[in-house]
């Protein structure tokens, strides 16, 4: 498929689900084309590997698909809201649980993260990483047997807990329930962070808030974790936890952490509603 812009409509051909070529403005969430060849080797290797017997590609073109779960990740709207000039819930959900249990979301994560390190002439493998938690409400859709209260903060529903690098990229991410302990949390992650290279052992330093502060006080390293949970919170369907399974919210993190490196990596900005007509090419 060529993709091509026409700018003074801006609007773009894309493949629709019947199988023809229909035209539609781009969301500020799309990818660009350079942004999209950033990751178009790796969901096209998938897509060859899982090719039917009888060759077909399905009806739907890969970075629809994608677009369509960063335009949900982005906007928090329901499977049954997307946009009707996107793929629907039955082929975005089938590729987006699809790479969730093969680990496809995080294959890309991982190659978008070495490259903003690279970028950033930092070596692969970090050397520290912050680890922190944040619970979030969970929706009334949620089942219950994955999600409880977290005592102190006074959340009930689950868990979110991050390792990230000082560049503030996530290393390693898990979703418990809220009523589990930080401790039980922060073992999790340094199981997840110890296989992201070679390490003869890890060193475990508490990062505590000086007493003496008053109001919001940034700690030194630790502030990073908190500005990459910020990031996430801008991407609205992760403001609450809605998704069925934890691994789904696990997913959604890598997502929307790789929305963001895309931008970085191309030196783009997200487009606001303050910039409305600020759209991807």
């Amino acid at each position: 498929m060529v993709w091509v812009r026409a700018e003074s409509a801006g609007l773009r051909p894309v493949v629709c689900w019947c199988g023809g070529v229909s035209e539609r403005k781009p969301y500020p969430s799309d990818l660009s084309d350079v942004q999209w060849s950033l990751i178009d080797p790796v969901i096209t290797a998938w897509k060859d590997r899982h090719r039917s017997v009888s060759g077909h590609q399905g009806a739907y073109a890969m970075r629809e698909i994608v677009n369509a779960i960063l335009y949900q990740g982005r906007t928090g709207c329901q499977w049954a809201y997307l946009p009707h000039d996107l793929p629907p819930k039955s082929a975005t959900y089938y590729y987006f649980a699809a790479w969730r249990d093969d680990g496809t979301d995080q294959v890309i994560h991982e190659l978008l993260r070495c490259q903003v390190r690279e970028k950033a002439r930092r070596l692969e493998d970090p050397t520290l990483v912050v680890l922190d938690t944040q619970s979030v409400h969970a929706a009334a859709t949620v089942p219950a047997s994955t999600t409880g209260r977290d005592p102190a903060k006074r959340v009930p529903g689950r868990k979110r807990a991050l390792a990230v690098d000082v560049l503030g990229l996530v290393i390693a991410v898990i979703v418990l329930a809220a009523s589990t302990h930080d401790n039980a949390a922060g073992i999790a992650l340094l199981d997840q962070v110890a296989v992201h290279g070679t390490r003869i052992g890890i060193d475990v330093e508490i990062v505590e808030r000086n007493p003496q502060d008053k109001g919001f006080v940034p700690q030194p390293k630790r502030w990073r974790v908190e500005q990459t949970y910020g990031i996430l919170i801008l991407h609205r369907r992760l403001v609450r936890d809605y998704e069925h399974h934890p691994a789904s919210s696990v997913s959604r993190v890598y997502w929307a952490m790789t929305h963001t490196m895309t931008r970085r990596l191309t030196s783009t900005t997200t487009p606001t509603w303050r910039d409305p007509q600020a759209v991807p090419a």
